[in-house]
C-alpha cells in the first residue's frame, strides 16, 4: 500500500486532489477516499499498484505550487534524519560566501556549481576552492557565520518535530565545522559530521583536514546511524539538494531533493521545489497541529 502527499501550503483545492485520484484511476491504481492533513493544505491519497507508475503519472501533474511525496505508506513517519547543511538547512553555500570576503566569489561560486551538479569531482573542486581561500583570517570564519548564513524556514520545525516523535538527526556536510557546529546546535541536530579547515598562525592554511566529508562519506553516515540505532533503511529520511547527496538520497527510505539541481532531482524519490522544510512533516503524516515550531 502506498500514499502520495499533495502539498500546496493555502492552494490546495478539491478539485486538484480530484484529478490526482483520476491520475491513478486511469492507470489502474485502486484508490481510497483522500484524508485532508490540513484544509487548503495537504492531503493524502492512499492507493494500491505500482509505485514507479504513481510517481510518473502524479509528476505530470501541473499546477504551479504543488508538490507531491509518493511512498510505501507503512514506514513513512521516519526515525532517522540525515541532512545536508549548504542550500538545504540553510539559505546559502558557506564556501561561496567565505570566498567573498577574499574577493573570489565568483570564482568560487563558478566551481561550486559545476560539482554541485556533478560535472567536477568534489574532493578535487573542495580542494581547489579551499585553496584559493589561504591566507584569510581565522576570524573571518565567525563574521561570515554571523553576517551571510540564515537558517532555511522550517529547519528547527522539521527537526524538533521529529525529534519529539523519537527520531534522530544528523546534519552531513561537504561544508566546514566552523559553520557547521553552530548550526547543528541552532537546530537541534543530535550529530554534526562536516570538513575542517586548518588553521596556521591566526589564518586559513588553504588545505582541508582528512579525511574528507564527500558523497561516499554521507552515503556511510546514513548506514552507520541507522545501524548504531537499529533501524531498517527504510525508516530513514535524506535530503540535500546536489550530486555530492546522491548516493545518500537513494539509499534511504526516502530520498528527498530540496529546491536541487538537476542531478539531484532525478535520483530522489521526490523533490520539493515549492515549499520550505516543513514540506516533510507533511509527508510523514505530520498534520499543523503536531508540529513543534521552530
Amino acid at each position: 500500500m502506498f500514499v502520495a502527499t499533495l502539498i500546496a501550503a493555502g492552494k490546495l483545492t478539491g478539485e486538484v486532489v480530484r484529478e490526482a485520484i483520476d491520475r491513478l484511476d486511469a492507470t489502474g491504481h485502486e484508490v481510497g477516499a483522500p484524508h485532508w492533513l490540513d484544509d487548503g493544505d495537504a492531503a493524502d491519497i492512499v492507493f494500491h499498484g505500482s509505485l514507479v507508475s504513481a510517481r510518473s503519472e502524479l509528476a505530470k501533474m501541473d499546477h504551479g505550487a504543488l508538490d507531491v511525496i509518493v511512498q510505501p505508506l507503512g514506514d513513512r513517519t521516519k526515525k532517522l534524519l540525515i541532512a545536508d547543511m549548504d542550500s538545504t538547512m540553510i539559505s546559502c553555500e558557506c564556501i561561496d560566501e567565505l570566498a567573498d570576503y577574499a574577493g573570489l566569489k565568483a570564482e568560487v561560486a563558478a566551481i561550486t556549481e559545476k560539482a554541485m551538479r556533478g560535472e567536477v569531482d568534489f574532493r578535487g573542486a573542495l580542494e581547489e576552492r579551499v585553496a584559493l581561500l589561504g591566507g584569510l583570517a581565522e576570524g573571518v570564519l565567525a563574521e561570515c557565520r554571523m553576517e551571510r548564513v540564515r537558517l532555511t524556514r522550517g529547519a528547527r520545525t522539521l527537526v524538533q518535530t521529529m525529534k519529539a516523535y523519537g527520531a534522530h538527526s544528523v546534519l552531513v556536510t561537504g561544508g566546514f565545522t566552523a559553520f557547521a557546529n553552530p548550526v547543528g546546535e541552532a537546530v537541534g541536530f543530535d550529530r554534526v559530521v562536516a570538513n575542517q579547515l586548518l588553521l596556521e598562525g591566526g589564518k586559513l592554511t588553504g588545505k582541508v583536514a582528512e579525511p574528507i566529508v564527500d558523497k561516499d562519506a554521507k552515503l556511510e553516515t546514513l548506514k552507520s546511524e541507522a545501524a548504531r540505532h537499529g533501524l531498517p533503511l527504510a525508516d530513514t529520511l535524506a535530503i540535500g539538494d546536489g550530486a555530492n547527496d546522491i548516493p545518500m538520497i537513494t539509499a534511504a527510505g526516502l530520498g528527498i531533493a530540496y529546491h536541487p539541481h538537476q542531478a539531484a532531482a532525478e535520483a530522489a524519490d521526490a523533490v520539493i521545489r515549492h515549499h520550505d522544510l516543513t514540506a516533510l512533516l507533511w509527508a510523514q503524516g505530520y498534520s499543523r497541529r503536531q508540529w513543534v515550531l521552530g
